[in-house]
């Protein structure tokens, strides 16, 4: 029989929240640990993929993330001035009927904080976590009490974890998002990813959204490309200079941008590059973006951190040790994280960089050959997150929206 193990979980992000739920169900004594006063989301949209859906089904919360998002075809971008394609992926290259779901950020965040509630987790909110003892299990917060022992840490606290010993590289381009109700008649696609390039130092990007509740309105995400060390300088300069760059860049997004009056109706993201390793320390853990971050390009942050929770709820039915156990949850997820990292390395700098050069290598030779087969499926391969296998890893199928079951399987 499989022990019953203390864990305490350092972050109320979607990925510490899934893995909450996930680990109350097979009878762990979870606690989870959040600086906020009341647990919250930090962005705007995101695209759930089939990675990314297949543990939500899991966790029985597929067809509400479905309904309340909206369905994603396509991701589409062109070029500025040559007016050329430059990006066009289409998740049925892959198989009829595929598709990713867009959808806000606080909404995924409320279905996977419902789910760690009702599953038994506890949440304790406003308690920072400083430090970890990794041998013996006890946590230090930011007021010096000492947490534990317990029998497992789970570090979801993100990029900046203090948790973490391994430096994180910040990436030069952030950008800048916001949700605004969507609106017929605007010429946008209702579903895709739509992008406006000017080589790669100025980007922006339109997508559906979903609602944030069953009887609410339709939204869409907007999004604009930023130097991070652009930033201060964007917040003193009046808002009506940026609404006239951007529209210049995509005067059809003119309609969108009128509804923005105030700088802090935009949030500033600022992307980082690390990959920690080792992901396993005695008793701590780390899962999503403490342990894999990257930049959004490639749209890949909260599957990652589900397939991470799912991954390591998994591994503790697996064997009754625990340093077993968390091999296994390493073993079952770093081939698919070295995957995806190095490709959003590789990926990144061509759309979100200075480079004149890697903008037209995009324009003028990769685009063309991404039209070529078996290119099209290889890239919506790569975008649905299938590339590495990482469900037939987990032991889940692609497309199974079968309800949940016994994770020891």
């Amino acid at each position: 029989m499989i022990s019953s193990r203390k864990i305490a979980i350092a972050g109320a992000g979607i990925g510490g929240l899934a893995a909450a739920a996930l680990l109350a169900r097979e009878g762990h004594e979870v606690s989870v640990y959040d600086q906020f006063d009341t647990p919250k989301p930090i962005g705007c949209g995101l695209i759930l993929q089939e990675t990314g859906l297949a543990i939500l089904a899991e966790l029985g919360l597929r067809e509400q993330a479905e309904q309340l998002g909206a369905p994603l075809h396509r991701l589409h971008g062109q070029a500025v001035g040559s007016g050329r394609t430059v990006l066009d992926v289409r998740y049925d290259a892959i198989r009829p009927g595929l598709c990713g779901v867009a959808i806000q950020r606080p909404v995924l965040f409320d279905l996977v904080y419902r789910a760690a509630m009702e599953a038994g987790a506890r949440i304790v909110p406003s308690t920072r976590i400083l430090s970890v003892q990794a041998v013996s299990g006890y946590l230090t917060t930011g007021e010096g009490k000492t947490l534990g022992p317990f029998d497992l840490v789970v570090d979801a606290l993100g990029v900046r974890s203090p948790l973490s010993s391994r430096s994180r590289t910040p990436l030069a381009y952030g950008a800048l998002w916001t949700t605004l109700p969507w609106k017929e008649g605007l010429g946008f696609e209702k579903t895709a990813l739509a992008q406006r390039y000017r080589q790669a130092r100025q980007m922006a990007g339109v997508m559906p959204s979903g609602r944030g509740s069953e009887a609410g309105p339709e939204t869409l995400t907007y999004f604009w490309s930023i130097r991070a060390d652009a930033h201060a300088a964007w917040k003193q300069a009046p808002l009506s200079d940026w609404k006239r760059e951007a529209t210049t860049l995509w005067p059809e997004t003119t309609p969108l941008l009128e509804q923005l009056e105030r700088h802090d109706q935009l949030t500033f993201a600022q992307y980082d590059h690390r990959t920690h390793g080792p992901v396993v320390n005695q008793r701590l853990v780390h899962l999503g973006d403490s342990w894999h971050a990257a930049s959004p390009q490639l749209g890949q942050g909260a599957n990652m951190a589900l397939l991470d929770a799912f991954a390591l709820a998994r591994a503790l039915t697996v064997h009754d040790d625990l340093d077993r156990q968390l091999r296994h949850y390493a073993a079952m997820r770093s081939g698919h994280v070295r995957l995806f990292q190095a490709m959003s390395w590789l990926f990144t700098p061509v759309y979100q960089s200075d480079s004149a050069m890697l903008a037209w290598l995009r324009d003028w030779l990769a685009a063309p050959i991404s039209k070529i087969p078996p290119a099209p499926r290889l890239l919506a391969a790569m975008v649905s997150g299938g590339i590495g296998s990482p469900l037939k890893k987990l032991g889940l199928k692609p497309g199974d929206q079968s309800p949940p079951s016994d994770l020891s399987r």
